[in-house]
């Protein structure tokens, strides 16, 4: 309203005063946290369409109620974050909480909270938003359907080169031979090339090649009769058949007894194989994916992987390199297993530390990303605060890292340190493999571990499953 001098009113105009205050409401019932709002006498005066779904009450039931009545957490009434906040004026910015809807159900959630003033600055309420992390979990689920590559963390040059490749490789039914050393991340990327090819929507069927007795690999692959051998006594249809239409993942192929790898290479070729105890042909519409951390070239010289083998399956490959090759990606990785463990283990962690980082990366992986995630899920039980500190992490990287990070390159006999480290390391501590990959005695590499004052865990690679 204008005064009648013409000039502008000092006072806001109703109309814009509503305005203002339908689209505030409108904001507040769209967004998908939720959020309620309390007076200074405790009663919800706010209460969005989100905190409805979460909690399972109406906005009409809750408005005018006393919260602790609407609010059933495990801090009411006794550790009230929202009473902490409208006492102290100190907001609380994520705080990780459970809460329980009007079934009893458990929701774990993180909380926030915050200051209500009135014009004059004076406190009138408080408000509080809160995330559901059931929510988190189904929609993190949902990317992973979405993009086949949110689980697989890179800016590594050559792993992003194969990410600009697989789309074309998958679009093809050509055998992939997928090479890298263990916890790489091959059956990972297999699973991203079936969902990227024109078969996703079929079946996905591993077979880890290296876990199957011999005596077994034969029939759980191509499948067997009732009779065909002692216990056989119904159909088993076997993984070719199960995986029809879709693909056949062979995981560890290079331990594929020789007598499985030439009826492999019928399959192969022709598309056709036979069950144990059958004499019927049968065909199978099925892409084949393999892979190894084994040196096939050297198993054909050797005469434990066949040749012909060898070339039908080496028709496409992808080499992933080791972690330990990638040094750039710890930081991403680490972050990126931080924020799945924090919330499976539904915890506020919310980064790692510089120090227990710098360890990270002077530590070698063996294990690779395999062992960064389960160190990195380890940190997160443990971790009492929001950064994981080195104390979190294992004790076995710990000492490597720190006996690494202790041998700067400043002499020949520096170097030669740092060789025999790195290939130790490679070998889970093993004095006797490394020894053999050095081309020396046993006791003589000790003699050079002595003389070069290199440290060595208290638990070597003798003492751990090998896989």
């Amino acid at each position: 309203m204008a005064s009648e001098s013409g000039s502008k009113s000092p006072f806001p105009d109703p109309g814009d005063i509503t305005r203002s205050a339908t689209r505030f409401e409108t904001i507040l019932l769209s967004v998908s946290d939720g959020v309620f709002a309390v007076d200074s006498a405790w009663r919800l005066t706010c209460f969005n369409r989100a905190a409805e779904e979460t909690l399972g009450i109406s906005r009409e039931e809750a408005l005018g109620r006393p919260c602790h009545e609407v609010i059933n957490a495990n801090i009411c009434p006794d550790a009230c974050a929202l009473r902490y906040t409208m006492e102290t004026g100190q907001p609380i910015v994520d705080m990780l909480i459970h809460m329980r809807d009007v079934s009893g159900r458990r929701i774990p959630a993180t909380i926030s909270t915050a200051l209500i003033r009135d014009a004059s600055g004076r406190v009138v309420g408080g408000v509080e938003t809160f995330r559901n992390l059931n929510i988190v979990k189904r929609v993190m689920a949902q990317v992973e359907q979405v993009d086949p590559f949110s689980d697989f963390v890179s800016c590594n040059p050559a792993i992003r080169q194969i990410f600009e490749i697989l789309p074309t490789i998958a679009q093809s039914d050509t055998t992939v031979l997928v090479r890298g050393a263990t916890g790489t991340g091959k059956t990972l990327l297999a699973k991203i090339m079936h969902k990227l090819s024109e078969r996703r929507n079929e079946p996905l069927v591993t077979v880890n090649c290296g876990a199957l007795p011999e005596t077994l690999i034969e029939s759980e692959l191509f499948g067997y009769r009732a009779g065909a051998f002692t216990g056989a006594v119904r159909d088993h249809p076997g993984r070719i058949a199960a995986a029809s239409g879709g693909t056949l993942f062979l995981d560890e192929i290079g331990d594929l007894p020789m007598t499985t790898q030439v009826k492999l290479l019928r399959f192969l070729q022709d598309r056709v194989y036979e069950r144990l105890g059958d004499v019927e042909p049968r065909q199978a519409d099925v892409r084949v994916l393999a892979a190894t951390n084994q040196d096939l070239e050297s198993m054909i010289e050797a005469g434990s992987f066949r040749r012909d083998l060898y070339y039908r399956i080496n028709v496409l490959s992808v080499e992933i390199p080791p972690l330990a090759d990638r040094p750039e990606d710890i930081a991403l990785l680490a972050q990126h297993f931080i924020d799945r463990y924090s919330i499976q283990q539904e915890k506020r962690v919310i980064g790692i530390s510089d120090e227990a980082l710098d360890l990270l990366r002077n530590y070698g992986f063996p294990g690779n990303v395999r062992e960064l995630e389960n160190a990195i899920e380890r940190a997160c039980v443990l971790c009492k605060g929001p950064e994981i500190v080195p104390s979190d992490l294992p004790p076995e990287l710990l000492q490597a890292a720190r006996v690494n990070r202790v041998l700067p390159l400043r002499t020949l006999a520096d170097n030669e340190a740092r060789f025999i480290l790195e290939v130790l390391r490679k070998n889970s501590w093993h004095r006797g493999k490394t020894a053999r990959e050095l081309g020396m005695h046993r006791t003589t590499l000790l003699r050079r571990i002595r003389k070069l004052g290199i440290a060595l865990p208290e638990q070597d690679g003798r003492m751990r499953d090998q896989v």
